[in-house]
């Protein structure tokens, strides 16, 4: 994927192609979904943009990402028009929510700049390996909230109440088991990772 990225017409026809699948997957999941688990059923059915091979390195799965990222928020925009549900679109739970009172005037409530990244089909083209380094080196202090410690202990495999210690011990065995060097998955080691920085943050 690395070496041919989809814009313009080919995401336009991506989304044409994936949105009632993505609508189905969501509809079916009403907890959510982390990114990891939908890219996994998305490989599952066979689909180039998010094969298993789109993971061997940083840029590609940044590609493989971004190009996820840009159909949900389309298709959360259609939603909200529509009157049809709210999108909520986060790394570890992606889950597709009745819409509350007042909200299906097809405007988000609030500035949205992640969304306007991920709707520009531009910022896929120009970021390259360099840049998708840098970002992984600052994103998840910069992205990480409080309010996630559910759906990071969901990615580990816990729920609260549960001690430090156990959460230390499962993000270890988690993170010995899915290292690529043992012949893990990257995706999901990063959502590993990503799920113990939302911890420790919370940890203050």
């Amino acid at each position: 994927m690395a070496a041919e990225t989809p814009a313009g017409s080919g995401l336009e026809a991506l989304y044409r192609e994936l949105a009632p699948l993505l609508l189905r997957l969501l509809t079916d999941h009403r907890d959510g979904m982390s990114e990891f688990s939908l890219l996994e059923r998305l490989a599952e059915q066979g689909l180039a943009a998010f094969g298993r091979e789109t993971r061997s390195d940083a840029l590609c799965l940044f590609q493989s990402h971004f190009v996820l990222f840009h159909l949900l928020y389309r298709l959360r925009d259609r939603l909200r028009a529509e009157g049809a549900g709210e999108l909520r679109i986060d790394c570890l739970c992606i889950r597709l929510d009745p819409l509350q009172p007042g909200g299906g005037d097809g405007l988000p409530a609030i500035p949205d700049p992640l969304g306007a990244y991920y709707l520009e089909p531009e910022n896929l083209r120009t970021t390259g390996a360099e840049e998708v380094e840098a970002l992984l080196a600052a994103f998840w202090g910069r992205y990480c909230s409080f309010d996630r410690r559910a759906d990071a202990l969901l990615v580990l495999g816990l729920s609260d109440p549960v001690a430090d210690e156990e959460i230390r011990r499962a993000y270890r065995r988690l993170a010995m088991e899915h290292h690529p060097d043992r012949g893990g998955d990257t995706a999901r080691l990063q959502a590993i990772n990503a799920a113990m920085e939302v911890l420790k943050a919370g940890r203050g």
